[in-house]
């Protein structure tokens, strides 16, 4: 297998505050407004956020909740190996608030059509909103778009798309992997 750097830690950082802006200017104080990101990956990129708009963008009253969508997945009893659930973490009603939702790679859409069903259990949003980091635009199986997204990518199929997180893999990266 081979690895072809996609965004390195400059451009990733460029991309996480580009991405905080266009928050802030459809949210402004987010007051009305909840970052959910969905477990595990969209989760690193979720905190990233909240820490960029509460530290340098002064954003103070921000609700940020992480998602496990394990056992709203398609795919949940096709798999050999069995899925790791993860903790959801959501202390708050999301009843007629705006949600984002927050994923690293969107590629089939499978992940969100699962969030979309799982965060019915906290209420009925007015709203949701996605943002990735990763847009693989021709590899969709259900009509999904992003409402924001950092960078779109022409990724084949025996290609596969790598995020890697300081917190999580000790550098803060996107990589192009090509299975042989």
């Amino acid at each position: 297998m081979s690895q072809k750097v996609l965004l390195n830690t400059k451009e990733v950082n460029i991309i996480l505050h580009r991405l905080a802006c266009q928050l802030i200017e459809k949210h402004l104080d987010f007051s009305n407004t909840i970052l959910i990101g969905i477990q595990p990956r969209g989760a690193f990129l979720a905190k990233r956020l909240t820490e960029i708009l509460k530290e340098e963008y002064q954003i103070s009253d921000l609700k940020l909740g992480l998602l496990d969508i394990t056992f709203f997945r398609d795919d949940f009893r096709r798999s050999e190996k069995p899925f790791e659930a993860n903790q959801t973490q959501i202390d708050f009603l999301v009843e007629d608030k705006n949600v984002v939702f927050i994923d690293d790679v969107l590629y089939t859409g499978r992940s969100i059509r699962a969030a979309l069903t799982a965060i019915q259990s906290f209420g009925r949003p007015k709203s949701i909103e996605l943002l990735t980091l990763i847009d693989r635009r021709f590899s969709r199986d259900l009509p999904i778009q992003p409402d924001y997204r950092g960078r779109q990518v022409d990724a084949i199929n025996n290609e596969k798309v790598l995020v890697k997180w300081k917190e999580n893999d000790g550098e803060d990266a996107v990589y192009i992997e090509v299975k042989s």
